[in-house]
């Protein structure tokens, strides 16, 4: 089974139940797909190790032979290319490598060279494989990368995905493709708020979904009622503890120095299967 962790917002504790469930379940992997700045890793002793270099195909002009037809820059979508007058310009970071511009060419003076992005590293533990993908500082495209460490999921075991904070496209790769969805949130006005927006993204993919509250008993029950009233799955509710986030100041999770945790994080997945199953309501 493949469980994505996901949020309308940062900082609401994607981390703290991704690391935790996985460590939690037997035969299970981690795949931190927030590219930008992973940190699962910050929760176990072993350094990552580098698995491979990610990059993309972009094109390079030949000039001498471009007679600025403006084709490639009429076919790009992503504005990656402009023809003004008898000049060409062309745009790296806005580039997706799609390599529709060397199709297109009449005159075949594009070519292709790579364009790296970022790198996958591998980490974890000898029970449980962690890998991450880490994208290059001012890059600002990181699905390419977030699709490669995807691909290194294996279907025989439960693989858990920390997804990207946010419903823009670099969670909605994260989250394609899961057989589930765990949308992390607060008992707040604003984690109820951005609870809406990512609920939104998910029904339009597709996914089943439901929702674990974190720090819960810091707000209010505005989240707990627009579950009931949404006919949403609350699979758990992590307390706001201060144990926990001692635990959490040290890179220790929780359930490594609160061991009674480890049914509550495993609980977590025995309700999702058993919604997978129909043995359990929405």
């Amino acid at each position: 089974m493949k469980i994505s962790i996901a949020s309308g917002k940062g900082g609401t504790g994607k981390t703290t139940i991704a690391v935790n469930m996985a460590l939690s379940l037997d035969d299970a992997m981690l795949i931190d797909c927030d590219v930008e700045e992973p940190n699962c890793h910050l929760f176990f002793k072993e350094p990552m190790e580098k698995v491979r270099d990610v990059g993309i195909p972009v094109p390079e002009f030949d000039l001498d032979k471009c007679d600025r037809c403006g084709k490639c820059a009429d076919f790009c979508q992503y504005n990656a290319i402009a023809v003004i007058k008898d000049k060409l310009l062309f745009f790296e970071e806005l580039c997706h490598g799609c390599g529709g511009c060397k199709i297109i060419c009449p005159l075949d003076v594009i070519t292709e060279v790579e364009h790296f992005l970022g790198v996958i590293e591998k980490g974890g533990t000898d029970d449980m494989v962690l890998y991450h993908g880490l994208l290059n500082i001012g890059e600002p495209f990181g699905v390419p990368i977030i699709r490669t460490v995807k691909d290194l999921a294996d279907d025989s075991k439960t693989v858990i995905f920390d997804s990207p904070p946010g419903t823009a496209c670099p969670a909605v790769e994260a989250m394609n493709d899961s057989d589930y969805v765990i949308l992390v949130t607060e008992p707040t006005p604003f984690g109820l708020h951005d609870l809406r927006l990512a609920v939104d993204v998910v029904i339009k993919i597709g996914t089943p979904f439901g929702v674990v509250v974190n720090r819960g008993g810091i707000g209010d029950d505005r989240v707990d009622r627009y579950c009931r009233e949404e006919e949403i799955p609350l699979l758990a509710t992590i307390p706001n503890d201060l144990d926990i986030a001692r635990l959490y100041s040290k890179g220790i999770p929780i359930i490594k120095g609160m061991p009674e945790y480890k049914d509550v994080f495993a609980g977590i997945y025995d309700k999702i299967d058993e919604i997978i199953d129909g043995r359990g309501a929405y």
